[in-house]
């Protein structure tokens, strides 16, 4: 069954990573079950996250592509497996040719920032670089003239509902659904009533709500264990990630050991 979503064909003429056939096979496997139950997905993949030391491995590859390494002036520590990481985000230009190729709209690269670290992730055998996960993109439900608020009404019991049908089709118990809202959505006075309601078919440690920094949304879960596929429902974003969720998910929902 075709998907909607692709993987960029001419990877490998750019970035020599050991694992990429494995992550992109999987990749494409799981695309296919998630269009057969209806997930709408973005025809490019939101993000991968690859692991990487020195970082310029990477960087320097995605620099030539037309990616802006660090384009949200921003870091963003990642705990892994207990260890210290630093992931910094490159973003695709919208007008580099890369875009019709399928390329990530997002890079995570993510580096050791001590010995230790960097031998936990060599340790794996991977490669060095290697690829962690891919995120998809999903299709946001449209939006019209509506504000942030009667908006967040549609999105976040929409991405519930993809969380469950996920789960049905995957088979595996997918990570915690990471919510983050606008500012003055999460300071709504309704907002306590209307997210209980949101949330109410969850256990409390399947999900976890927050403000984006710079506004927009970005919901996101991880569908397979150790963090190998993940995605990611995005809109209006001024930064790649949101501190507070990389953190969770680095310390909770990913590891460098990871079973397929």
């Amino acid at each position: 069954m075709a998907t909607a979503m692709h993987l960029p064909d001419d990877f490998h003429e750019h970035l020599k990573i050991s694992n990429a056939k494995e992550r992109f096979d999987e990749a494409r496997t799981i695309a296919e079950k998630l269009t057969a139950v209806g997930v709408p997905m973005l025809k490019n993949p939101d993000h991968a996250a690859i692991f990487t030391d020195p970082p310029g491995l990477v960087s320097g590859p995605l620099k030539e592509l037309g990616y802006i390494n660090g384009w949200d002036a921003r870091c963003y520590p990642s705990p892994v497996d207990g260890q210290d990481y630093i992931n910094v985000s490159a973003r695709l230009s919208e007008r580099s040719p890369a875009r019709m190729g399928h390329w990530f709209d997002y890079v995570a690269v993510v580096y050791p920032v001590d010995d230790t670290a960097r031998r936990q992730m060599l340790d794996q055998g991977y490669g060095n670089p290697f690829i962690h996960h891919l995120t998809f993109g999903i299709q946001p439900p449209q939006r019209g003239s509506t504000d942030d608020l009667e908006y967040a009404k549609a999105v976040v019991p929409f991405m519930v509902e993809m969380r469950r049908k996920i789960q049905e089709v995957v088979g595996e118990p997918p990570g915690t659904l990471i919510t983050a809202v606008p500012q003055q959505v999460k300071d709504h006075d309704d907002f306590e009533v209307l997210s209980a309601k949101w949330f109410d078919e969850l256990r409390e440690d399947e999900f976890q709500v927050e403000t984006m920094e710079g506004g927009g949304f970005l919901v996101q879960f991880f569908v397979l264990t150790g963090g190998r596929i993940e995605v990611a429902l995005r809109i209006d974003t001024t930064q790649t990630f949101n501190p507070k969720s990389v953190h969770k998910i680095s310390t909770d929902e990913i590891s460098t050991v990871q079973s397929t």
